[in-house]
């Protein structure tokens, strides 16, 4: 069986490794010029030279033919992508299933659409691995994993939305209401794969505690769950909530990721993205 996901899903090397992801990356054109978000992405570099741009960064999913080059001559194929509600990821992945398997190039294709993005796709990601490792059937794979999306709590508190506003994924009035009131806004994952606001809080700290009371008040049978947490270059504030989470928290582990080059567009520098 092999794992493949797009690259908004974030992941060190020992997770890479341990649960044998493979990641079909997305394109960043800031300006004049284009960053892969590969593994030998320099996530500083990006987020410099968004800072230095006065055009917004765009960004381009992976085409059907890289998805192919991946399924050929494989087994059984299961991919994970961002929500179709944010990327056409999924899209160029289902219909590249659709090639080879008209083409026999794969015996099973199955495409998720994660309805999430960053360690929440990440997650999805683990659970399959964990299947996977329990010699679970390909029918019981799909419906088990298909449960958890639907189950699957994400959250981000960014201190910047201009990216996010800019490419028409978060509204204009949200980004005025952040920029004008001087509030941090919590941001949420919606059933459908969208992002809405959560809640509007003043202060850093408050916003913290604030994401952190949204896993009791959203979660359920935290014991038996993973939290993952993704951080663009804030690497020590993701550790400190790391840290509270656990002590509020019986959660089964607790992860934290660099962010990938597509979490670090929109989450911009200094934002946390949470997911359970």
């Amino acid at each position: 069986m092999k794992l493949i996901s797009d690259s908004g899903c974030d992941v060190d090397d020992k997770l890479r490794s341990e649960n044998a992801i493979c990641r079909v990356p997305l394109s960043i054109r800031i300006g004049d010029r284009e960053f892969i978000d590969d593994d030998a992405l320099d996530v500083q570099r990006l987020l410099k030279a968004m800072k230095e741009s006065s055009s917004s960064p765009e960004t381009a999913s992976p085409s059907p033919g890289d998805f192919l080059r991946e399924y050929a001559g494989q087994d059984c194929v299961f991919v994970v992508t961002l929500s179709a509600k944010l990327s056409a990821t999924y899209s160029s992945a289902v219909l590249a299933a659709r090639m080879a398997l008209e083409q026999k190039l794969a015996r099973f294709i199955h495409v998720f659409d994660s309805k999430t993005a960053s360690v929440g796709e990440t997650l999805v990601n683990l659970k399959i691995s964990e299947l996977i490792r329990r010699n679970c059937g390909e029918t019981e794979i799909v419906e088990k994993v298909s449960e958890y999306i639907k189950s699957l709590k994400t959250f981000c508190l960014l201190e910047s939305l201009d990216n996010l506003v800019k490419s028409g994924r978060v509204s204009k009035l949200i980004g005025r209401l952040s920029s004008i009131l001087s509030v941090n806004l919590i941001l949420g994952g919606t059933e459908e794969g969208t992002i809405e606001l959560v809640e509007k809080v003043r202060g850093a700290q408050r916003a913290a505690r604030r994401l952190i009371d949204l896993i009791g008040e959203n979660g359920e049978r935290l014991e038996e769950r993973i939290c993952g947490i993704a951080h663009v270059n804030c690497r020590q504030k993701a550790e400190a909530l790391k840290q509270e989470i656990q002590r509020r928290f019986r959660f089964r582990d607790v992860i934290v990721v660099d962010a990938s080059g597509i979490t670090a567009v929109y989450g911009n520098e200094g934002g946390l993205v949470i997911a359970f």
